[in-house]
């Protein structure tokens, strides 16, 4: 499955943290989404980890953006999310030869790599930004 609920989650965490001028602690992103706060904690740690959010610690700690929303692609955010590539099925992503062995008999291949490279393309054309637009 390409989307699970950590890229739900961490795409709405995103807009909500994105749209505030101080950081967002988990308590309050997970009483304001309804979902777990330990789950969520662990996708925003993630994004701390690799850059995508600033961590601050304290009483006023939480979470803020580490780059504008125009910089920051759905793709982006739902591979930091899933701790994985997006990819639609698991042979899309070898361009020549089956993981599993089958390529002689393996006709789709060719056509997965294609939607593999369209959905690829859409998806790093989608950022944070126009998300929040769509909203509006």
């Amino acid at each position: 499955m390409l989307l699970t609920k950590a890229s739900e989650y961490a795409l709405l965490s995103l807009i909500i943290i994105s749209q505030k001028e101080s950081p967002q602690d988990v308590e309050s992103l997970s009483s304001e989404l309804a979902i777990s706060k330990s789950f969520l904690a662990k996708i925003l740690q993630c994004f701390a980890k690799n850059d995508i959010l600033k961590s601050f610690k304290g009483t006023k700690g939480g979470f803020m953006l580490a780059l504008p929303p125009s910089e920051l692609s759905v793709k982006t955010i739902i591979e930091c999310a899933e701790k994985k590539q997006a990819k639609v099925f698991e042979c899309s992503l070898h361009e020549s030869k089956c993981p599993s062995g089958k390529e002689t008999f393996c006709k789709i291949l060719p056509v997965l790599t294609k939607l593999q490279s369209k959905i690829d393309l859409f998806l790093d054309d989608i950022t944070l930004q126009d998300l929040i637009e769509q909203q509006r």
